[in-house]
């Protein structure tokens, strides 16, 4: 079937793992709608996905990347400085100690004892049920 696809991809993509992960995260794009870049000649989408790493229409570098960032939860974002510094005036740097000026400057949201247990008074524990 693919046999012929496969090992002409290995020299692209060495690790026969990482193959699989890239064809099948490019086969999902294909299956979502993405533009592919070889003739499709009535193949499905992960044949489709390994003839693309094998004729380089798509870079495995960039598909790894793609693959990478697709599975991120949280992605950082650089943010630009300010020019004054203002970012390093108010970090502080691992094992240091807030000098209690410096904590005027930071506003916390701040909750009193008293609205901390009306709080907890108004929570309502979860009904027992017989499946447990």
């Amino acid at each position: 079937m693919a046999r012929v696809t496969v090992e002409d991809c290995i020299d692209k993509v060495e690790n026969r793992f990482e193959l699989v992960l890239l064809a099948g995260h490019r086969a999902r794009q294909i299956s979502q709608g993405a533009q592919i870049t070889v003739p499709r000649d009535n193949d499905k989408n992960p044949v489709v996905a390994l003839r693309e790493i094998a004729d380089e229409t798509l870079s495995p570098g960039d598909l790894k990347e793609d693959l990478i960032h697709s599975l991120q939860k949280h992605v950082e974002v650089d943010e630009p400085e300010s020019e004054g510094g203002e970012i390093a005036d108010q970090t502080v740097a691992a094992g240091e100690e807030v000098d209690r000026e410096d904590e005027s400057n930071i506003a916390f949201d701040r909750m009193s004892e008293e609205e901390l247990l009306a709080g907890i008074e108004g929570l309502v524990a979860p009904e027992k049920s017989e499946d447990y």
